[in-house]
């Protein structure tokens, strides 16, 4: 993870479109003295191998303990648990793109201490370890990513109509199996194990006061290879598709069912976990508030925001941005930052690719889009919300205008900072009329969503030489933020011509627009 730090410093040091006018890295990551979570988010210790109750094998002795007439009968497979090996990130999105559940640590192995990721210790640090499947049978495995199966496995579902056994009560030969297997104090009272697990996640909302679901984030829960997922509802419920005959390990995989995701476990991880620990599989509720692990805190209340934004993007009518956005929250950064990495901002241009030279490659694999800095925000679920509002105003507008117009927005801000020590300028540099327009709009949105949600604008960016605040002018004079947004084409580059585009945009709305972009008397 430190040489991750290294390399990424200095281009976060770009971070174009801060939220903060002051420098991008506040303190480096040695000197932070972050207390370490409750829930744990380091690397899972495994223990001893554990035998697999789920093996065709297990479940064949189990039929025929529980059914003597079938001793010489072998259950067939319809799973597979096997584990890839991809050598890059591009034989990884492969498998993402197969849709495979992966877990980077093995499903059969005792876990002496949870966490959030596991790195094979025979595989060096830097490269993607083992990752971790259960297929179906006739999976077809993909010829470039090499594979191994471990063991072919039979999983009882619900339902489940196999060719011969149709009288068979495969609940209790999967409790059999579990015994059969070595594993029968794993088991739960049956009575615990005839429902789906269900529940509700939420976090408190500081500033109303109330508890708010995590929307559409995805659940994993799994006990050996017996693995189930469901994404929660808008209010943050869930209800899982199986069930399960011992406590379940529930983890919260922040890849959210809108598509965008929320990554910083180790580079190597696209989508951050968060492990809730093994619970009833009836399922759990859970309430994340301030005095709940600061980690999952801000993942939940980030997810929230992009959900929200996303979906009042189509009633706004205005740009969603880019598919497949990808986040990181880092508490050793105050300011946050819209980089587009991930979608070509920024690597393109002369000043960077010089700047970073031979590690120009990488970071373009592993680049975020939107950097959230967290840094005096644990906790606070309005400042975290709202500091995503104002990053997610700035992808869209990327989205609409393209990366050679955020290559100049980065390179004001990076010129900006190295001249003054402040991201914003003083406004006179070349190119600072496109650090107007992106952050007049980025806090417009960010207040009018602060107002619509908390009943008082905040008035955020009024102090900058930008004044944001001729945006709410036009807004609570009528004109709607879908008009203000069409004026954000990649020729609008300063404030006049912000102005011009948007008597352009909604003539009839002339009076509003002049008296909104009348100069402030000082």
């Amino acid at each position: 993870m430190k040489w991750f730090i290294k390399l990424m410093l200095p281009a976060l040091v770009l971070a174009s479109c801060s939220k903060e006018a002051g420098s991008p890295v506040e303190i480096l990551p040695e000197s932070t003295g972050e207390r370490q979570e409750t829930i744990a988010h380091g690397s899972i210790a495994l223990g001893d191998k554990l035998e697999n109750p789920y093996s065709v094998r297990n479940v064949s002795a189990a039929l025929a303990s529980v059914y003597p007439t079938r001793a010489d009968v072998q259950v067939p497979a319809n799973a597979r648990y096997v584990r890839f090996l991809p050598k890059d990130m591009e034989e990884y999105s492969i498998l993402e793109g197969l849709g495979l559940d992966l877990f980077d640590h093995p499903l059969d192995y005792q876990i002496l201490q949870d966490g959030d990721y596991y790195h094979d210790p025979s595989i060096p640090e830097g490269e993607i370890t083992w990752q971790y499947a259960v297929v179906p049978v006739d999976f077809s495995f993909p010829e470039t990513v090499r594979h191994e199966v471990i063991e072919d496995c039979f999983i009882p579902e619900e339902g489940m109509e196999t060719k011969g056994f149709a009288d068979v009560d495969w609940n209790a030969v999967e409790r059999k199996a579990f015994e059969v297997s070595g594993n029968g104090k794993l088991l739960v009272p049956e009575t615990r194990s005839k429902a789906k697990p269900s529940g509700r996640i939420s976090i408190m909302d500081d500033k109303l006061g109330k508890a708010v679901g995590i929307s559409c984030v995805k659940m994993v829960a799994n006990v050996f290879v017996k693995v189930s997922t469901v994404y929660t509802d808008a209010d943050g419920k869930y209800s899982f598709p199986a069930k399960f005959s011992a406590k379940p390990r529930y983890s919260i995989c922040f890849q959210n069912k809108l598509g965008f995701t929320i990554g910083l476990n180790l580079i190597l991880v696209p989508a951050s976990v968060s492990t809730l620990g093994k619970d009833d599989p009836d399922g759990i509720d859970v309430t994340v508030d301030s005095k709940s692990d600061n980690t999952l805190f801000r993942r939940c209340a980030v997810n929230n925001a992009a959900y929200d934004y996303f979906q009042q993007c189509t009633s706004w009518g205005i740009t969603q941005p880019p598919k497949n956005t990808r986040f990181w929250i880092l508490n050793i950064l105050r300011p946050s930052c819209t980089l587009m990495m991930h979608h070509g901002a920024i690597l393109d241009t002369k000043l960077v690719s010089n700047y970073l030279g031979m590690y120009k490659a990488i970071v373009r694999v592993f680049a975020p889009d939107i950097v959230i800095g967290s840094k005096g925000k644990n906790g606070k679920y309005s400042e975290l919300y709202t500091c995503a509002i104002h990053e997610l105003a700035h992808s869209s507008h990327f989205e609409k205008v393209g990366t050679g117009y955020w290559n100049k927005f980065a390179t004001y801000i990076l010129t900006s900072y190295l001249v003054y020590g402040s991201c914003y300028g003083t406004g006179n540099g070349d190119d600072a009329g496109y650090c107007a327009v992106g952050e007049m709009w980025a806090y417009h949105v960010e207040n009018m969503v602060y107002e619509s949600r908390y009943g008082v604008n905040p008035h955020f960016g009024s102090s900058y030489w930008f004044k944001p605040s001729t945006l709410d002018v036009l807004e609570d004079g009528g004109v709607t933020r879908s008009e203000i947004f069409s004026a954000l084409t990649s020729e609008v580059t300063d404030v006049d011509a912000l102005k011009k585009e948007l008597l352009s945009v909604c003539p009839a709305k002339k009076t509003v627009i002049d008296q909104a972009f009348k100069p402030k008397r000082k």
